[in-house]
């Protein structure tokens, strides 16, 4: 993947840095590398709330999925690290409406646990404060993901409300 990946990238719009990571438009350049991460379903899917039941997602839905988000203008972005072009993950900003959003991120299984989460949610809060006018950020997370929960703390976030299958956090953007 790491060749597929450094070569695509190269065709890729970069809309935004961070020290290790290029944030770019998706790419149907990486379809392949998205299957392998939400087809995952130890490391990536589990927490994916738009995971199919118990098909996997398919290379023509990834397809529907990058168009739409081109043609809508989603503010979502393909992580790429820059010292080697492999993939790292997404992040977006969900239902953005001006000036407050839903956080989404995603990050492959081998490239997790490496700071690649804190470093890229931090850029993504710089990048919409800073380019998009963003004031308020919010998520939601499992009770039991535990080490996403601590990423989302280490970013600012508190949690605000807690149901039996979902804790819900935000931050101000400053």
């Amino acid at each position: 993947m790491k060749d597929q990946a450094a070569s695509a990238a190269s065709g890729m719009e970069t809309v935004f840095v961070s020290e290790r990571i290029n944030f770019v438009k998706v790419s149907e350049l990486l379809i392949n590398d998205y299957l392998v991460m939400v087809n995952d379903k130890e490391h990536v899917r589990r927490f994916i709330s738009a995971a199919p039941a118990e098909s996997e997602f398919t290379h023509e839905n990834e397809v529907v999925w990058v168009r739409r988000s081109l043609e809508e203008n989603k503010q979502v972005f393909s992580m790429v690290e820059k010292q080697s072009g492999r993939f790292i993950g997404n992040i977006e900003l969900m239902d953005f409406n001006g000036s407050e959003a839903e956080l989404g991120i995603a990050l492959t299984a081998v490239m997790q646990d490496k700071g690649y989460g804190t470093e890229a949610i931090k850029a993504l809060i710089a990048y919409g404060a800073e380019k998009l006018g963003l004031k308020k950020l919010r998520l939601r997370t499992r009770p039991w993901n535990a080490r996403a929960r601590h990423v989302y703390e280490k970013c600012g976030f508190c949690e605000i409300r807690r149901t039996k299958d979902d804790i819900y956090m935000e931050t101000v953007v400053e």
